[in-house]
């Protein structure tokens, strides 16, 4: 039984990283064909930087994500805060709820909706043009938010609630409390959340496809339309390079997860003892 488990695992694995596997072989193709390796070159990674309307996409990509993650971890952790603190059971579990749904939601009800918000307010206030680069950052901001809450909130729920009410008992102003004792504790969570709203935030292609405007361009919209004609092997490159960049950050997510693990499993090793 041990065996057949190993083995299941070893296919599972198999199937879900065998396709990247060939990505990164034939970025590294000196040919154009997907099926022959033909040697090993850097030519498609050269090609790719002087590709200009490539590398606008890729930075108009980097400036969405990096602003829909820092204002969804923003607002995320003030949420999170807001919802930790409501003294209502009924509430919270109302809140919790509402928090759930657009990770539940499908993408296309998420994108189609707000697409129709966006051109119903736009001819509200008399607009041609209702979708543009700031409903495009609206829409990102919306479905990172409910991630960064689900990352923040569970660190408040193992954070002694007497910290902040020591702080503020020594003369500490309630905001000041917040940003010397609470965040301190909050930093692991509010890290990884900003990590998973900045790698959706990259990857999204059905939300920004429906939200963004004609002048603003994604990289996975880019990629779609090229898939009406031909994706280049510089597509490959580009590929293994957003692979390795998410990896990192992957990695110090869970690094910092792990540090957290352990500070916490110290902590609790000092109180017994003095007990």
């Amino acid at each position: 039984m041990k065996n057949a488990s190993k083995i299941f695992t070893g296919l599972m694995f198999l199937f879900l990283f065998a396709p990247i596997a060939i990505l990164l072989v034939f970025s590294f193709n000196g040919a154009k064909s997907t099926s022959v390796f033909s040697g090993f070159s850097l030519k498609w990674y050269v090609e790719l930087f002087h590709d200009t309307d490539t590398l606008k996409t890729v930075r108009n990509t980097l400036v969405l994500a990096v602003c829909a993650a820092g204002v969804s971890t923003v607002m995320g952790t003030a949420a999170a805060v807001g919802i930790h603190r409501m003294r209502g059971k009924y509430l919270r579990s109302a809140m919790d709820m509402v928090t759930n749904i657009p990770m539940i939601n499908p993408d296309i009800i998420t994108g189609i909706s707000m697409m129709l918000m966006f051109v119903f307010a736009g001819r509200l206030f008399g607009r041609a043009n209702s979708l543009s680069y700031a409903t495009l950052l609206i829409a990102h901001i919306t479905f990172c938010l409910p991630y960064v809450i689900l990352q923040v909130l569970p660190k408040l729920r193992q954070m002694d609630t007497a910290l902040p009410e020591a702080a503020m008992d020594l003369g500490c102003t309630p905001w000041r409390a917040f940003w010397k004792v609470e965040l301190p504790e909050l930093l692991p969570g509010v890290v990884t959340g900003m990590i998973m709203a900045f790698t959706l935030s990259l990857d999204d292609f059905v939300i920004s496809y429906f939200t963004t405007g004609t002048g603003f361009q994604t990289l996975p919209i880019r990629i779609y339309n090229m898939t009406k004609k031909t994706v280049t092997p510089k597509m490959y490159a580009l590929a293994t390079i957003i692979f390795f960049v998410i990896l990192a950050l992957l990695l110090i997510s869970n690094l910092t997860g792990r540090s957290d693990t352990q500070a916490l499993h110290s902590a609790k090793q000092e109180k017994k003892a003095k007990n």
